[in-house]
């Protein structure tokens, strides 16, 4: 697959650790030109500097910035733009922290809403006229699995990532005459800081051990494994491809077959 995006102009969120640093690292390795984005300039510009070149002429980039600053982000990706139209954008945001949906504060889901739906639109506003004008787009947002099943002591992310996901939908629809596709990535048991987050919250909650905990949460992975971040990744990357062209407005599981659901 190396340098089938070659020309291509890629600018995924969430780099500086795992998921979206996987998925940086497997699209700069297909030709693309890669942008990073997170809140972290030091580790961004590492990252930007380390990405694979299979083409000499490849220019890789970072751009640190809060996504909760709805102001400030859709300036900097604006200008980005500008300069150097993205066709390829990978939407990816940390979760926030677990808990019961009865009992969150509603400021949470306002909070919580602005960092992913709305930071995800303004995003996508940035984007789209160089996609539209060049006639291909692939837009890929990390979403979850619980958007099939909600995840127990998860319900402000069921809650945000569910509302994402019919977003994503609607979009695939609007702009899938335009040579855009719009797909959600939801990736299983990974591992990842937020994975690490997730087992010390459910030990401190449970009074177990975060061994305990994680293997509890195997027992229900027919794989028997936690997924790599490059696991995730390559399926972010496929999406991307030009050979997924035809494939618009889909959920895919990426998750070792531990949803259920079909």
């Amino acid at each position: 697959m190396t340098s089938i995006l070659a020309g291509k102009h890629a600018l995924v969120c969430g780099a500086s650790e795992g998921i979206g640093r996987a998925a940086a690292i497997a699209l700069a390795s297909m030709g693309a030109n890669v942008t990073v984005l997170a809140r972290r300039q030091d580790k961004l510009d590492e990252l930007a500097a380390a990405l694979p070149r299979p083409d000499p002429a490849q220019r890789h980039g970072a751009i640190a910035a809060d996504v909760s600053d709805g102001a400030a982000l859709g300036a900097r990706i604006t200008a980005l733009c500008a300069e150097n139209p993205v066709h390829i954008l990978v939407n990816n945001t940390a979760g926030p922290a677990g808990g019961p949906a009865h009992s969150a504060d509603p400021a949470i889901y306002v909070a919580v809403f602005q960092q992913h739906l709305v930071a995800n639109q303004i995003l996508v506003q940035a984007v789209l006229p160089g996609m539209c004008a060049a006639a291909w787009g692939r837009i890929v947002n990390i979403i979850s699995t619980s958007v099939k099943e909600p995840i127990a002591n998860l319900g402000v992310s069921n809650t945000i990532r569910g509302a994402v996901a019919s977003w994503a939908k609607t979009l695939a629809s609007e702009l899938g005459g335009f040579g855009i596709t719009v797909n959600n990535v939801l990736p299983g048991y990974t591992r990842t800081q937020r994975l690490d987050q997730i087992l010390a919250e459910r030990a401190a909650a449970t009074g177990k051990s975060e061994d305990e905990i994680a293997q509890a949460m195997l027992a229900t992975v027919p794989a028997g494994r936690f997924a790599q971040p490059g696991e995730i990744a390559a399926a972010i990357a496929f999406l991307c491809s030009p050979q997924a062209a035809y494939i618009n407005g889909i959920n895919l599981p990426v998750d070792g077959g531990r949803t259920r659901s079909l």
